[in-house]
């Protein structure tokens, strides 16, 4: 019988902390550069001999504390690191407990580090691997002297969650785009850091062929994955999409379904445009007029004159209605 504190957490009628996941992704679909894969697979070495070391071996009595098994996954988005952190539950047997930091963070004070030790409660109570995606969000530096209610909070949640960790006796996955906002304090309490990179044009070529259904899905003569890998340097998220913008775009052709097809224009179309639309996004990050990173000090510097003029427009505006104000004061004594 689930206890209450389970009950709560995920239950239909509450806030989901976490998100219960029964695993059915393994790592023999995900594709992976040979030295991720190594690093990847002597994680799962350390997890499957825990109880050797720990136990049989004698080190738990030596080490008390810092004995759960903390890995970092940090790369690119669409690297692989979700699908990753499934197929390792998977694979050890376990369920994934999917941490949603947007419902953990609470816009009450105190809650938010309750909200993440219920957290890691219910994955002991579980025996289950507890996730953190997109992690630097919580695992964000400390604020120096903070002075603010927002800046005590952050601060008090990482400390609670260092101490978690330490405590701890499962398994946490940290994954994130951002690894360098991560606070020191988790460098010596995460055991595993796994770098997940932009797969080379023999893993891109693998990824192409097992977006496809092996006997459903109907190619067209022309189409070559390895040209396609060659040509487009692609994360496996990005080839995903591809691959199903091109059969969209396939099933949308006119014509009867029996005879449509995905073509090799189909996906290089798609390839393309799915490119082409994370360049569109990361404009936003760059200087409008020759696409180069803007320099922080002018930003600052931007910001700061801004506020001058509103501040200034902000005086002369009082300093008009205080005059506007004494006129007519004086009017009425006149009268």
């Amino acid at each position: 019988m689930a206890s209450p504190l389970i009950s709560f957490l995920t239950g239909l009628g509450s806030r989901r902390v976490v998100e219960t996941v029964v695993p059915a992704r393994t790592l023999s679909e995900v594709v992976l550069p040979p030295q991720t894969r190594r690093t990847l697979d002597q994680a799962l070495a350390e997890v499957r001999n825990h109880n050797l070391i720990f136990t049989r071996w004698g080190l738990g009595e030596r080490h008390t504390s810092g004995r759960g098994l903390a890995f970092n996954f940090a790369g690119p988005p669409g690297t692989g690191k979700t699908i990753c952190a499934e197929a390792i539950a998977h694979a050890l047997g376990k369920k994934l407990l999917v941490v949603d930091y947007a419902e953990a963070e609470s816009m009450w004070l105190g809650e938010t580090p309750k909200n993440i030790v219920a957290a890691f409660r219910a994955a002991s109570e579980q025996n289950a691997v507890l996730f953190f995606d997109e992690a630097d969000a919580i695992a964000t530096r400390r604020s120096i002297g903070a002075g603010s209610a927002p800046d005590r909070e952050r601060n008090l949640t990482v400390n609670v969650l260092l101490r978690e960790l330490e405590t701890f006796n499962g398994i946490v996955i940290f994954a994130t785009n951002l690894a360098a906002n991560f606070d020191r304090g988790f460098e010596r309490r995460i055991r595993t850091h796994v770098l997940f990179e932009i797969p080379g044009a023999e893993e891109r070529a693998r990824i192409w062929h097992l977006q496809i259904h092996p006997t459903k899905t109907p190619l067209g003569p022309d189409v070559d994955f390895n040209q396609l890998a060659e040509r487009y340097v692609a994360t496996g998220g990005d080839i995903k999409n591809a691959v199903i913008k091109a059969a969209a775009a396939a099933a949308a052709e006119l014509g009867p379904d029996l005879g449509k097809e995905i073509g090799q224009g189909h996906f290089e179309s798609a390839i393309q445009e799915v490119l082409a639309a994370k360049t569109v996004m990361r404009q936003s990050l760059f200087d409008e007029e020759n696409g180069s990173t803007p320099d922080p000090l002018n930003l600052l510097t931007q910001r700061d004159s801004r506020w001058r003029i509103a501040i200034m427009l902000a005086i002369g505006l009082s300093t008009t209605a205080f005059i506007a104000a004494i006129a007519a004061i004086a009017l009425a004594f006149l009268r």
